[in-house]
């Protein structure tokens, strides 16, 4: 029995080591997806001083190690949230304790799913 698991075994990593490559430390759409997180970092989106936006790569790019099917067609999604605003699930009470990336004092929002896939809305909580 151990003999056929350690078979199996064997012939899965044989497929993954043989047909998946890692990704190299530096694409062009790693570079891209790094300039326009810096580029929405600097910028202050309110009068605080302490306000800022928080830049995340995601989606294909920051997921999986992909390269691209056309080279002029980029797929990076650069995704950002205020520091002072915080989304949190129906019913549940916010955190005691935020990560330090977070300001001081921050506005609490409800998810609220929509008929939309994929999409959800964000109602003021009475937090």
């Amino acid at each position: 029995m151990n003999d056929e698991r350690f078979f199996v075994e064997y012939l899965i990593t044989q497929f993954f080591l043989k047909t998946c490559e890692q990704r190299p430390l530096f694409t062009e759409s790693a570079v891209q997806a790094a300039i326009k997180c810096i580029l929405r970092a600097t910028e202050h989106p309110f009068d605080d001083d302490e306000a800022d936006f928080i830049p995340l790569t995601t989606g294909s790019v920051a997921e999986f190690y992909i390269k691209l099917m056309l080279p002029h067609v980029s797929d990076i999604d650069v995704m950002f949230h205020w520091n002072t605003h915080l989304a949190i699930p129906p019913g549940r009470a916010p955190p005691t304790q935020l990560p330090a990336e977070f300001h001081n004092y921050v506005k609490v929002f409800e998810i609220i799913d929509s008929h939309f896939p994929g999409y959800v809305y964000l109602q003021f909580s009475s937090f």
